[in-house]
């Protein structure tokens, strides 16, 4: 038992002698959703960077703990990206004592519209240490024909 006064039924200082350290939002009902709202919005909103090189789009996204098996990178109408994939929750067996459960699963999808001057036909996609990576090459750029005209005098 801990002889530091709480606020709303937790301290504000770390309690040295406390073992309930999983989770120190406990308790608050805007920081600790209920579990289901958790699962979703945490694998939901899946980390994804765009860049733009002279020679492709390049998106990064963060998916850890994810088979490539179990991510998607498709077109759908021409120009949209879209990217999507699900994490499993960890199957229980009866005699299974929780202590923790912090790691993230359900579905997440991201769309993304091209710009027109992608090759929609060379999309590639790797995946390598958690990290989803798919590049859209970009189509060169048409410099405008320069033509020499002589001056007469």
């Amino acid at each position: 038992m801990s002889l530091i006064p709480t606020f709303f039924g937790r301290s504000n200082i770390v309690d040295p002698l406390s073992l309930a350290i999983c989770d120190p939002f406990e308790g608050f009902p805007i920081a600790n959703p209920p579990s289901s709202v958790r699962e979703t919005s945490v694998f939901a909103n899946a980390r994804i960077d765009w860049k733009e090189t002279p020679e492709a789009h390049v998106f990064k996204v963060d998916v850890p703990g994810i088979k490539k098996e179990e991510v998607k990178v498709e077109v759908e109408e021409g120009r949209i990206l879209q990217i999507s994939g699900e994490r499993s929750k960890e199957q229980e067996e009866k005699n299974d004592q929780w202590h923790c459960m912090e790691r993230s699963s359900g579905k997440f999808v991201r769309r993304f519209r091209l710009p027109e001057n992608v090759k929609m036909g060379e999309i590639k996609a790797a995946m390598e240490n958690g990290v989803l990576t798919v590049t859209v090459p970009k189509e060169e750029e048409k410099k405008p024909e320069v033509k020499a005209i002589d001056i007469s005098g």
